[in-house]
């Protein structure tokens, strides 16, 4: 009988699908390979099955490069897309949010190889106060997903081999901590699975749901019927407010050299305000600005990256960054002139955006990337993704009941300690202004 296991007390039963089963664990062949940060590679060779085996490699994200075509076929087949493990995203946030992580690699044992799994993460023995060595997926404040990327025709099996790398590896802590994942995602559903026939337990936790464009039918009908007709009077209102200073109209362009130069309109809007008195605009950042401009133009170059602009006339009052992989999409980034900020030209490119992505057919998802309960997108967008933290033992020793109650323990007040500080944080910096 199934356990639903939940390491933080307010999240509802039904969402702690993580849990631990009395089976009997699974143990699948594989051939181990450890690439160390001196280029030591060690090796330990396990019987295949059927003649067909998995090798599974540690490389530094840095050196990831010589591996990319490899990496951008892999991401083309994934279960569960995610542009920020990309190879023209992570190589360029490699050198800013990336330095100390590396990625478990799985490879195919037939020929022609190919890769069947990436796990991008790190190791983390001091968070925030909290002494818990833990194998921690790899995001930064510019890559809200978490969820690695796996070939969907090998899920099983390459999680399998992710998990005994793990077990295997003296230099990764046995307790992983994976943030920001879809838990409904096929690979949730798929390492819940691998963790109940190892009888491994888990933890499930800030579970949130952010606002998720996922039209179902009559497309073309989508914000008729998501907004009231006091919210669309009101915004058709506010349109005809942004007209008094020229014709209001939004481009989107997707042409590298056109995009690389509406992404610079979008960092001058985005320092203008409180981003930019406040000092986190990322154009005020050389390291963060050359980042986005890096990996936004790389996937421009791959017909991934678009970016916005609403204008009066000639002056650019809203600019956002819209991301894709197949067909998901990823409304990335807005900013807004708050000069115009009663006219609300950022809820005005949203809308716009929202249409443009409700004519792709092609397009079946967009992600807002938002909070949850984001006070914009939220009264756009009907859908929800559920998003959260995955805590789980990797091995057995550290899977005791014991063991990982202390680690569950530890981690749930780490968050609460965290979110207490941030309450104080905010309560001494007080409303921020316009």
């Amino acid at each position: 009988m199934a356990h639903f296991s939940s390491g933080d007390a307010r999240i509802p039963r039904r969402l702690g699908f993580f849990h631990r089963f009395g089976v009997a664990g699974l143990v699948s062949p594989v051939r181990v390979l450890l690439s160390d940060r001196n280029d030591n590679a060690l090796s330990a060779q396990r019987p295949s099955e059927g003649g067909l085996g998995l090798s599974v490699e540690w490389r530094p994200l840095g050196a990831l490069a010589s591996i990319v075509e490899a990496w951008r076929a892999l991401a083309g087949r994934a279960v569960d897309p995610n542009v920020f493990y990309e190879p023209a995203f992570a190589l360029a946030a490699a050198p800013v949010f990336g330095r100390d992580v590396g990625a478990v690699l799985v490879w195919s044992g037939e020929a022609p190889r190919r890769l069947t799994g990436l796990f991008p993460a790190r190791v983390a023995t001091w968070r925030r106060g909290f002494l818990r060595p833990v194998t921690l997926g790899w995001t930064h404040p510019f890559a809200p997903l978490g969820i690695p990327l796996v070939d969907r025709d090998q899920v099983g099996r390459t999680i399998a081999a992710w998990l005994d790398f793990i077990a295997s590896h003296k230099a990764l802590p046995k307790r992983v901590l994976l943030p920001f994942v879809p838990a409904e995602s096929r690979f949730a559903t798929a390492l819940a699975a691998a963790l109940a026939e190892r009888d491994l337990p888990s933890a499930l936790f800030a579970a949130h749901r952010r606002a998720l464009l996922a039209p179902a039918g009559d497309r073309a009908g989508y914000l008729s019927r998501a907004l009231s007709g006091k919210k669309r009077k009101e915004l058709s209102r506010q349109r005809r407010r942004l007209a008094e200073a020229g014709e209001v109209a939004t481009v989107i362009v997707s042409d590298p050299e056109k995009v690389a130069a509406a992404l610079e309109v979008f960092l001058a809007i985005e320092q203008s305000g409180w981003k930019g008195r406040g000092g986190t605009a990322a154009a005020q950042d050389p390291a963060i600005r050359r980042f986005m401009q890096q990996a936004v133009r790389g996937l421009a170059e791959t017909g991934q990256a678009q970016v916005a602009e609403l204008c009066a006339g000639v002056r650019p009052l809203a600019a956002g960054i819209f991301l894709r992989s197949g067909a998901t999409g990823w409304f990335w980034k807005i900013a807004y002139d708050e000069e115009a900020a009663r006219a609300s030209p950022g809820v005005q490119l949203a809308l716009d955006l929202t249409q443009a992505a409700l004519g792709d057919a092609s397009l079946a998802a967009v992600d807002s990337c938002a909070t949850a309960d984001h006070p914009m997108i939220d009264h756009l967008w009907r859908e929800r993704l559920l998003v959260a933290d995955l805590l789980f033992a990797a091995d057995i020793s550290s899977g005791s009941d014991v063991r990982f109650a202390l680690a569950r323990g530890a981690e749930t007040a780490r968050r609460r300690a965290f979110d207490a500080a941030r309450w104080l944080r905010k309560r001494l910096r007080g409303p921020r202004g316009r």
